[in-house]
């Protein structure tokens, strides 16, 4: 039975990048796996973290429409690196799911690498700690129905 931890909940050994790849690269590797973040891995050291989020704000597709190719060629050749967050907060399988909200909370982000040892070992989001957060309510409320 899942517990109230990051470990119990985290997505382990999560997809990730390098930061030279390019920004259409990573836009369609989280489009065919149904994920909107990917850490960003360079030599095993997570260097940062990138969202769909990220990429709509920063090359508003729209803007491109008028000139698709040129577009593709510029984006082409640009590396995420340029464009991710850097340094991004991290927890540790042990954190309580709580205090990874918390955290999420202070600094107005929705994801967590989970590192241990100094590896990247899962990642946590928010949509991860909010179903989390129901199914342990539910757990309890039937416990406290059988009692």
């Amino acid at each position: 039975m899942k517990g109230n931890l990051v470990r119990d909940w985290m997505t382990p050994d999560p997809i990730t990048v390098t930061s030279n790849v390019a920004i259409p690269e990573a836009y369609w590797i989280m489009v065919n796996n149904k994920i909107r973040r990917l850490p960003v891995v360079d030599d095993g050291i997570l260097v940062g973290i990138i969202t769909l989020e990220d990429l709509r704000q920063k090359f508003p597709f729209t803007s491109f429409a008028i000139d698709v190719v040129r577009a593709s060629d510029i984006l082409s050749n640009y590396p995420i690196g340029k464009i991710m967050s850097q340094n991004p907060r991290t927890t540790t399988p042990d954190t309580t799911l709580a205090e990874a909200a918390k955290l999420m909370i202070e600094r107005g982000i929705s994801t967590l690498p989970v590192m241990e040892s100094g590896k990247l070992v899962g990642i946590i989001t928010e949509s991860i700690i909010f179903r989390a957060f129901v199914e342990l309510t539910q757990r309890t409320e039937m416990s406290e129905r059988k009692s």
